[in-house]
C-alpha cells in the first residue's frame, strides 16, 4: 500500500515546498486546536506500552469515560489510524476510543526501526491485541471493549472476536476482510474486467502474470494487486486523495521525520499480507458469542461488500447485521465518518448497552 501513498501524494502534493509546509502548518496547527478534550471526565492520554516484549505506541482519547470504550485494529497492514483523529473527531463524544499502532506500524516502528519489531507474525500480532486489551480493561476499569477493526486489521479482529468474547462486548468490521483461502476469485476477475474496460494494458499485464491465487503472491506482488485495485479505481483513487493522504499529511500528532517513518513501516509490515491468504473464514469458525456487525463501503473495490455479506449470513451470533456505507469506497468509515458514527450509535451501542440512545 506504500506505493498507492506515494503515487497518489505525488499527485496531490504538487505545489511550491515553501508554501505547502506552511498552508501544512497551519492546518495542523488548526486540527490541533480541534482534537483539545476539556471535558471534566474527559480522557487524552498516549505513550508507550511494554506489549508483547516491545513498547508499542497505545493513544486513548474520549470527551467522557464513562461512555464505551472502542479498541481500534488498523488495518495496512502498516497504516496507524492515528492519523484519522481529525476526521473522527466526533466519535469521541460518543465513544473513549484506544488507537494502537501496532509493531511494525507508526510511532511503534519509528522508536526502535526494523531492527526493534520482534517477530512479525499474524500470531504475534494476535498475542500483542490480548494484552493490549488486557492493558486497557485494567488501566480503564471496564469489564470489557468494543473490538473495531478495519481493512487488514479485520482478518486479526475476526480471530479476536471468535475465540475471546469475554473481552469484548461486540466486533464491528469495516472494509471487511473475507479470504477465504483464495477461493473465491470474483474481486480479481472483476480488477481484469475494468481494467480491460479501460484500455489499461500495462496493469492488466501486471495482474494477469500475478495469476488468480493470491495464495502464490509474493508480498510484492500482494502489495502491487492492492496498488493497482486503488489506483484504477476512481472513488478509491479520489478518497486515497481526499482523505488518506490529506490525512497524513496535515496530522497535528506526527513531524516530517515521523511520516517518513510511518511509510517506511508500511513496507516492513508487507511481509504479513501474504501470511494473511491462507486465512479461511468459514474454517475457523462462524459461531460468535458477542453481537456481529459490518459496515460496509457500497461501492468497495478492494475488499467488496458481497463476500462480506455471504460470510455474515453464515455468522450464528446473539445479534448480527449489515449495513452499507453510501458512496464509499475502501476507507469507508474515514470518508463518511458520520455515517459511521450514525451506525454506531443506532445499531451498535444499543446492543451492548441493552437501551436506546437518549436524544
Amino acid at each position: 500500500m506504500l506505493g498507492v501513498i506515494v503515487t497518489v501524494s505525488a499527485t496531490a502534493l504538487a505545489a511550491p515546498v515553501v508554501a505547502l509546509l506552511g498552508y501544512r502548518q497551519l492546518k495542523r496547527s488548526t486540527n490541533a486546536r480541534r482534537l483539545r478534550i476539556t471535558t471534566p471526565n474527559g480522557i487524552d492520554e498516549s505513550g508507550f506500552v511494554r506489549i508483547g516484549g516491545i513498547d508499542q505506541w497505545v493513544s486513548v482519547r474520549g470527551e467522557d469515560l464513562r461512555n464505551p470504550v472502542i479498541l481500534e485494529i488498523h488495518g495496512g497492514p502498516g497504516a496507524s489510524n492515528l492519523v484519522f483523529i481529525p476526521c473522527t473527531r466526533a466519535w469521541e463524544r460518543h465513544f473513549t476510543i484506544v488507537r494502537w499502532d501496532m509493531r511494525g506500524t507508526g510511532k511503534t516502528f519509528a522508536a526502535t526501526g526494523p531492527a526493534g519489531q520482534g517477530e512479525m507474525s499474524l500470531d504475534r500480532l494476535h498475542r500483542d491485541a490480548l494484552e493490549v486489551t488486557e492493558h486497557v480493561l485494567t488501566r480503564l476499569g471496564v469489564p470489557k471493549v468494543l473490538l473495531v477493526a478495519n481493512s487488514f486489521g479485520t482478518v486479526l479482529g475476526l480471530r479476536l472476536a471468535r475465540s475471546h468474547p469475554e473481552l469484548y462486548s461486540a466486533y464491528v468490521g469495516t472494509d471487511q476482510n473475507i479470504i477465504a483461502a483464495g477461493r473465491d476469485r470474483s474481486a480479481y476477475h472483476t480488477l481484469l474486467g475494468r481494467l480491460r474496460k479501460a484500455g489499461k494494458h500495462k496493469e492488466l499485464a501486471a495482474v494477469t502474470a500475478m495469476g488468480p491465487d493470491a495464495t502464490a503472491w509474493s508480498a510484492h506482488q500482494w502489495a502491487e494487486y492492492a496498488k493497482i485495485v486503488v489506483t484504477t479505481d476512481p472513488l478509491t483513487f479520489d478518497t486515497m486523495k481526499t482523505v488518506v493522504v490529506r490525512s497524513l499529511w496535515f496530522s497535528p500528532l506526527h513531524t516530517l521525520r515521523e511520516l517518513r517513518a510511518y511509510l517506511k513501516g508500511m513496507t516492513f509490515s508487507e511481509r504479513l499480507g501474504p501470511q494473511a491468504t491462507a486465512v479461511d473464514e468459514w474454517a475457523e469458525g462462524t459461531a460468535f458469542s458477542l453481537p456481529f456487525f459490518v459496515f460496509q463501503g457500497d461501492s468497495d473495490v478492494l475488499t467488496p461488500p458481497e463476500p462480506a455479506r455471504r460470510f455474515l449470513d453464515d455468522v450464528t451470533a446473539p445479534v448480527k447485521d449489515f449495513a452499507l456505507i453510501r458512496n464509499a469506497s475502501h476507507f469507508a468509515s474515514f470518508r463518511h465518518p458520520d455515517q459511521f458514527l450514525d451506525l454506531m450509535l443506532t445499531r451498535v451501542r444499543p446492543a451492548i448497552t441493552r437501551e436506546p440512545l437518549a436524544g
